[in-house]
């Protein structure tokens, strides 16, 4: 979490009203009342990303994207200013790694010397940043950081967009660990270590939650976007009539030639899933992961979340972003329950608090 190169984290105390962007291939706006059991969505806004403005997972003309949320913002008549938004995708790297310990003071010093050897950028070319996490399975001698670079040139694109918007810059997050923050705050800490999925456009953010800790946190380079290539290919039809095609089979209206170009595409998005997951569990001895939540808009993909858990053998849960988050006035809970696959990332995002822990 990149902000004022201090770590954040979720302060489920906050009575300040947060306004919270998701780059993606959706934009979301939203405005967020938070007390500390609950919170009021109060405002609710999509746009779909210019198609111009995000290539590969990188924003390559923030200008085009600003005006965009500056027209969102106008629609959805939001006029406070400060605003939250999330990273993700190539140019984030976060790490869970175990250093001597130390006294607390010295760590960023002991921090930058470890992200050379982890971060495959140059040094010069990121923000670093660092949370200590409360459970250890480094030893008595060592103790466990998780390690989060951000590269500046990324950075600076989100701060662009912000301000083209009109808006001012609160916080610059992960998008997984916004994730997490909606998981903590309407399930609580995770008794046993579970893993949250969050299916977007290009990619699909995955994180693994023990207790209050993220102890894992990667993007994999698949996501709905895969699906609607796949039926451009296979058909031979432009990429909307097939965007056209993906969304008409969510809501039932699914012929057989687009059936089997799904469920072969459910083979290579799954795979890559669960090779995050093997990924993990090599990575962390003696962690089970215990249950998968899944939310994103491509977990609509008909036949997805079944195949998943077929190829996991893990319990497949949707994720209820909403379970303590009220519907303000002009939304109802109808509404919100069919925007909830959209909306995880973003309320992680309008949980932080500038200045929070």
């Amino acid at each position: 979490m990149i902000h004022n190169a201090d770590l954040q984290g979720i302060d489920s105390t906050s009575t300040d009203d947060h306004r919270l962007t998701n780059i993606g291939k959706l934009i979301r706006k939203y405005k967020l009342d938070v007390s500390k059991n609950s919170a009021t969505l109060q405002k609710f806004g999509i746009l779909e990303t210019p198609p111009t403005a995000v290539a590969a997972g990188d924003i390559v003309d923030a200008g085009i994207y600003g005006d965009a949320v500056l027209t969102l913002l106008q629609n959805q008549k939001i006029k406070t200013k400060p605003t939250n938004s999330g990273l993700w995708g190539p140019s984030v790297i976060v790490k869970k790694i175990s250093i001597p310990k130390m006294e607390k003071k010295f760590v960023a010093e002991q921090i930058r010397w470890e992200a050379e050897q982890y971060i495959p950028f140059d040094i010069s070319d990121v923000n670093l940043d660092y949370a200590f996490l409360s459970e250890s399975n480094s030893g008595y001698d060592n103790m466990d950081v998780l390690l989060v670079a951000a590269r500046k040139e990324q950075i600076i694109k989100y701060v662009e967009i912000i301000e083209t918007a009109g808006q001012v810059v609160s916080i610059i997050d992960v998008n997984g660990f916004a994730l997490a923050n909606t998981f903590l705050f309407n399930y609580g800490p995770a008794q046993s270590p579970v893993a949250v999925l969050n299916v977007g456009s290009q990619y699909t953010n995955f994180v693994v939650i023990s207790g209050f800790d993220v102890i894992f946190c990667r993007d994999i380079p698949v996501g709905g976007q895969f699906y609607t290539v796949d039926i451009q290919k296979s058909l031979n039809v432009s990429l909307t009539e097939a965007e056209s095609l993906k969304i008409s089979a969510s809501m039932g209206q699914m012929p057989e030639e687009i059936a089997s170009v799904i469920q072969s595409s459910h083979e290579v998005v799954c795979d890559e899933i669960q090779g995050s997951i093997d990924f993990f569990n090599n990575t962390t001895p003696g962690v089970d992961l215990s249950k998968i939540f899944i939310t994103g808009g491509g977990c609509r993909t008909p036949g997805l979340i079944q195949h998943l858990g077929q190829v996991t053998s893990k319990e497949i849960e949707v994720l209820n972003p909403f379970i303590k988050v009220k519907p303000g006035r002009g939304l109802s809970g109808d509404f919100l329950n069919q925007v909830s696959d959209l909306a995880a990332c973003a309320i992680g995002l309008g949980l932080r608090k500038e200045g929070d822990s």
